[in-house]
């Protein structure tokens, strides 16, 4: 009579696969909370707009500034038009992480589009300023303001600097209009250099 111990099965190891089933999941659940935050904020900045823009035609309607929501800390200042893209963004007062989160904002100390010197305004490179890689010389920029005046401006150069040495001076003759967002546009991470397209008013 055979024994029963040749009968019993023997304990299975863990293969590679099992070995390597966490490392995977975890790679995979990480990839989709990216993809999650890289889809949530082109998204929140699109509905920003919406309500930025209710607010900016409030603004020129009572002559005043409208915060777009009760606990917003700024208003809306400016409409950024391009015309040949069909695009248009409204500006916050202000280029602080949080006023960027929503729109394009008004860098304090310069002044404002149209004004002697050179006004200034910053945007994410994955937001409202993904299309200033697709600005030309010549191309028209608008600029309508909170008290209605509306500046016109040509696209009269691009260039890329490191975020420290932009060689901006806010106060220099004439009237200047520059747009300044993260470089490269196509790039995922913070890096030190910005793409600003420069353009000047037309009389």
């Amino acid at each position: 009579m055979s024994g029963s111990a040749g009968t019993g099965a023997a304990p299975r190891r863990p293969g590679r696969r099992g070995v390597f089933a966490l490392p995977a999941a975890l790679l995979v659940v990480s990839g989709l909370v990216l993809l999650a935050q890289a889809a949530w904020i082109p998204a929140k900045a699109a509905l920003a707009q919406i309500l930025l823009e209710r607010a900016f035609a409030r603004s020129l309607a009572e002559g005043t500034g409208v915060r777009p929501w009760p606990w917003a800390d700024t208003v809306p200042v400016a409409r950024i038009v391009f015309p040949d893209l069909r695009e248009s963004y409204v500006a916050l007062a202000g280029s602080s992480g949080q006023a960027l989160a929503f729109g394009p904002g008004h860098v304090e100390g310069t002044p404002e589009a149209g004004e002697p010197g050179t006004a200034v305004y910053a945007a994410h490179r994955d937001t409202q300023f993904r299309s200033l890689g697709r600005l030309a010389v010549g191309d028209p920029i608008t600029v309508v303001r909170r008290d209605r005046r509306t500046v016109r401006f040509r696209v009269t150069g691009r260039r890329v600097v490191r975020w420290d040495a932009s060689g901006l001076d806010p106060q220099a003759p004439g009237r200047h209009l520059v747009l300044a967002t993260c470089w490269p546009l196509d790039a995922v991470t913070h890096g030190p250099e910005r793409l600003l397209v420069e353009a000047v008013a037309e009389p």
